[in-house]
């Protein structure tokens, strides 16, 4: 199973070119992330972060065709491993039909003490009742 959600390329996602300036991609890949979040784990960073926050240790894109001021793109996000403390994703980002960029990354729970520690139960709870692709 796979959570998408779509994003128009607006003025601030571009270069003077009228491209997306790629740094811009990484704003968006965790705009999906914290939605993903907060829609279909049901643990919105706002409430997160109260107490604990879930860092990107990884990150790895491949960037296969430009997109445009005005493209809509979507994102696709899965959970391909949810290990101890950590959390593998892969991700595309398609318009249309058309491959725009591709990749994965790795997030971990980390306590206050800014240590990695266990996913809390509800968050286990809800990968296995969605099935997001962990294994």
């Amino acid at each position: 199973m796979q959570f998408a959600c779509r994003q128009k390329v607006l003025f601030r996602h571009c270069d003077p070119a009228g491209i997306v300036f790629y740094p811009r991609y990484f704003e968006m890949l965790n705009d999906c992330v914290e939605t993903f979040f907060d829609e279909c784990i049901g643990w919105p960073f706002e409430t997160v972060h109260k107490e604990a926050a879930v860092p990107t240790a990884s990150i790895s894109v491949d960037f296969t065709t430009p997109s445009h001021h005005g493209d809509l793109l979507e994102f696709n996000l899965m959970v391909v491993r949810l290990g101890t403390a950590s959390m593998a994703l892969e991700f595309r980002a398609t318009c249309g039909e058309e491959l725009r960029l591709k990749g994965g990354s790795t997030l971990v729970y980390v306590g206050p003490g800014g240590r990695p520690q266990p996913w809390p139960r509800t968050v286990r709870d809800a990968m296995a009742d969605k099935k997001w692709g962990t294994q």
